[in-house]
């Protein structure tokens, strides 16, 4: 039997873990029809099938799942083996893929990508940014950035940014002739500008005080899906909206809007970024890390939380 190349088993594992050949051919940076012929040729080179394949889906075979164990292991070694290659030139390099939130990127992009790429300049950063929530793992991504609480609990989070608060917010001429709401059941009297998660549902306000949290399905008849919106649509007094502070500053600032249930609005531990507890740290991630804390160290310490 021919012995398979590295390449190959390396393109094999990306497809059994990405169950999907798209997937896998955008994490390696490669076409889907180069993957599928690397896959061919080690099936044909093993004599046996590795990949279960559909219009729809792709999965391992059970000898499939079999190499697949024991490829994976073997391949982590070898990432980190060449990782240490690049601790012994001195400097990180390689790629360093992150998936983001709009937030979380925006911050990223201000605060410390480019110190960490005047000081990396053979780090390629990848940085992602979408609303849904991934895993980053199937993904291919070394790193994520969401809110705290939604971080997963196997995942090692890197606080940044300062806490998040959530408000209520309208514009004056909305607010003429009407009651502003004093709870948040207050608010079924009124028109809201719902929000369109990236999952699909709709978002459900949540709010607290002291102690007592009230979630609300706000009634409205426009819904939007990004922070930027909600705001344009409320400073022009379609309704009451309900956005990141900081989304809104700058209209409450000009008397554009104006907040709501102050006191329903406390802050929150705000954004993190999170990676695997129990796989191996690369360079890039490293030196990432280090950076984002030194910098947010610089604003107030905002810790790590395992």
């Amino acid at each position: 039997m021919a012995r398979p190349s590295l390449n190959d088993l390396a393109a094999f594992a990306a497809v059994a873990s990405h169950r999907s050949f798209r997937k896998a051919a955008d994490a390696m940076g490669v076409s889907r029809s180069a993957l599928s012929h690397a896959i061919i040729g080690l099936e044909g080179k093993l004599g046996i099938r590795l990949l279960n394949r559909t219009t729809r889906s792709v999965s391992p075979t059970q000898a499939g799942a079999r190499l697949l164990a024991r490829l994976d292991p073997l391949l982590q070694d070898l990432d980190q083996a060449l990782d240490t290659l690049s601790e012994a030139r001195g400097t990180p390099s390689g790629e360093l893929r992150i998936n983001a939130n709009k937030s979380g990127a925006r911050i990223l992009l201000r605060d410390v990508v480019p110190r960490f790429l005047e000081l990396y300049p053979g780090v390629e950063l990848d940085l992602v940014s979408e609303g849904r929530l991934v895993d980053i793992v199937e993904q291919g991504f070394d790193a994520g950035v969401r809110l705290l609480e939604a971080v997963p609990q196997d995942m090692v989070a890197v606080r940044f940014g300062g806490v998040v608060r959530f408000i209520a917010v309208a514009a004056p001429s909305y607010l003429q002739g009407r009651e502003p709401p004093d709870t948040p059941d207050d608010l079924h009297a009124h028109s809201c500008i719902r929000q369109r998660l990236p999952s699909g549902k709709r978002y459900r306000w949540e709010f607290s005080r002291r102690g007592a949290e009230v979630a609300v399905d706000v009634p409205g008849t426009l819904t939007l899906d990004d922070n930027d919106l909600l705001v344009e649509a409320a400073a022009a007094g379609h309704g009451i909206a309900y956005v990141p502070e900081h989304f809104a500053r700058s209209r409450l600032q000009a008397g554009r809007l104006v907040t709501l249930l102050e006191d329903w609005c406390p802050p929150i531990p705000g954004l993190a970024l999170y990676y695997p507890r129990n796989r191996h740290v690369p360079s890039p991630l490293r030196a990432f890390v280090d950076l984002l804390k030194d910098t947010d160290r610089e604003r107030g310490t905002r810790g790590t939380t395992a």
